[in-house]
């Protein structure tokens, strides 16, 4: 099937977080005529590329580049060549390598274990390498792999005894109830969404039983989050968001966190363009990291 061709008003849309208009459009389904030969991942650099598509430290968006050529063709407005390789991210969960821990029960007062030491996962790669397995194995929504901007965590105790995982990705695209607290119209959205994040995991280790842990955990992760972000990624936080999902937990150690609940979601997955697909409505988490979050993300 022959991309979809459009006139120069004719298109308009938001992808990825960038505006794209018909022109846009039209340079992709040039790129993709005059360059059969390349494969998905030259198509995603070279228009990241052409759009000077990068993020606040200077590196290219190109992951960015090839979700939103994804998305282009899945909505049938271009058409990619064929896959050279099975991607780890589509057709089925890429496997997590197991990593040997220990599950020995942890069940002591908090004072016990202090002080808890919260460690960049990517500091080290085993440490990674356990956190992804960790994640994988006992989050109740697993784990397999996370794009764009994001932070991870895997919170030690005194003895370097892992006790939880934090994990910080990219935030939802629109939510009513949060945008409403912002208080931000679309085009302060569009524009100024980075400097949101949303906590999209955080597991402590099933056999962790240990009271106020959970907030003490969130404290001291929140403490260094924007000074992290900013030097992984070149650029400030305003605000943190997260979903509890209301049928399985009450959020306590968001609130003890001093999160706050700012409404509910509406049931719906950010893939859900036909307001078909039913999920669990969630309670809506918001913590601000800046006094002046709303002066930042209404700019």
């Amino acid at each position: 099937m022959p991309p979809v061709q459009w006139g120069m008003n004719d298109f308009a849309a938001v992808i990825q977080g960038r505006k794209l208009a018909a022109d846009d459009l039209a340079l992709i389904q040039e790129l993709i005529a005059s360059q059969p030969d390349w494969s998905r991942w030259k198509l995603s650099r070279e228009l990241a590329t052409r759009w000077q598509w990068y993020n606040g430290s200077g590196q290219l968006k190109d992951m960015a580049a090839r979700s939103l050529l994804l998305k282009l063709d899945e909505r049938g407005l271009i058409e990619l060549p064929p896959r050279r390789c099975a991607s780890p991210n589509r057709g089925g969960r890429r496997e997590i390598p197991e990593i040997l821990h220990s599950t020995a029960p942890i069940t002591v007062p908090l004072g016990t274990l202090q002080p808890i030491q919260i460690l960049n996962a990517r500091s080290d790669k085993y440490w990674e390498a356990l956190f992804n397995c960790l994640l994988s194995r006992y989050h109740y929504l697993s784990f397999a792999n996370i794009v764009g901007e994001n932070i991870k965590y895997v919170a030690l105790d005194r003895d370097n005894r892992p006790l939880a995982c934090v994990l910080f990705g990219a935030p939802a695209w629109k939510v009513a109830d949060r945008d409403a607290f912002i208080g931000w119209d679309q085009a302060q959205r569009e524009r100024n969404l980075n400097l949101t994040t949303n906590n999209t995991r955080f597991l402590v280790l099933p056999w962790v039983r240990v009271p106020h842990l959970a907030s003490c955990v969130l404290g001291a992760c929140l403490r260094r989050l924007a000074a992290d972000w900013q030097g992984r990624y070149g650029h400030d936080l305003a605000l943190v968001e997260t979903f509890v999902d209301r049928s399985r937990f009450a959020g306590t150690c968001y609130k003890a966190a001093n999160f706050r609940c700012v409404g509910q979601t509406a049931g719906r997955t950010r893939q859900d363009r036909y307001t078909r697909i039913k999920v669990p409505v969630k309670d809506i988490y918001v913590y601000p990291l800046h006094r002046r979050f709303r002066q930042l993300l209404c700019s």
